[in-house]
């Protein structure tokens, strides 16, 4: 594999198309801001299913690429002066992406740094506090005696819809057009419905913005299949 054979992780997963910009992910709602911005986007891309269900993200293959065990990640062979890139870290993926393409991310420095709040934004409060969220009341932690945790990631999900809804009163998307801060920002509040169940403890159906805005997003094809790429396993 001309330019990618020096990483190791095109050893453990193999790319069948060398030439393209290879995703390694898990359709988790992390995973899919990648590959959703790369169905927007229309690069070329060759997705490696990370099944984090057994810590494939642990091997020492992946930890090569990412120091963090963590998905998603990329290997771009058409990197800056066209050499390979690695990259971790989705916020730093979809600002490259963004920036590769000339697409959603404005190149005018106010909106282009007002955008870059909002991905910032979801990547330090929504990321972290709805999947704690998750974490309390659908995974592991859901049947600790101390639910006080819970209320806390309960109380702290609610605050954060309020804050985007607020955003969102008379707008379409979270800037003025759609961008990278949508794409950051709607695998969360789609799992927190769909993946984790959880519209009905966070009193969903009262942030009336985020709703509109997110029924605008999933009309979107692309944002319709990035969801599901990956494919989960069997």
């Amino acid at each position: 594999m001309p330019g990618l054979s020096s990483f190791p992780i095109t050893q453990r997963w193999p790319a069948s198309h060398p030439e393209r910009l290879q995703l390694y992910a898990f359709p988790t709602p992390n995973g899919v801001k990648v590959s959703i911005m790369l169905e927007e986007t229309g690069l070329a891309y060759e997705p490696h299913l990370i099944d984090i269900s057994t810590n494939a993200s642990k091997d020492p293959a992946f930890v090569s690429l990412n120091p963090n065990g963590r998905i998603p990640a990329i290997l771009d062979p058409h990197g800056p002066d066209g050499e390979p890139l690695a990259l971790w870290e989705s916020g730093a993926i979809l600002v490259y992406l963004a920036d590769k393409t000339g697409l959603f991310l404005s190149s005018a420095p106010a909106q282009r740094y007002e955008t870059l709040a909002w991905v910032f934004f979801q990547m330090s409060a929504i990321g972290p506090m709805f999947g704690q969220l998750g974490v309390f009341t659908r995974g592991p932690a859901k049947d600790f005696e101390d639910k006080r945790p819970q209320q806390r990631f309960i109380d702290e999900t609610k605050r954060l819809l309020g804050v985007l809804d607020r955003r969102l009163e008379g707008r379409d998307w979270i800037v003025d057009e759609y961008s990278i801060a949508d794409i950051a920002t709607i695998g969360w509040v789609d799992g927190l419905i769909g993946l984790y169940d959880l519209g009905g403890v966070v009193g969903f159906d009262a942030f009336a913005n985020v709703q509109a805005w997110r029924g605008r997003a999933l009309a979107r094809p692309a944002v319709r299949r990035g969801l599901l790429i990956p494919a989960r396993p069997a």
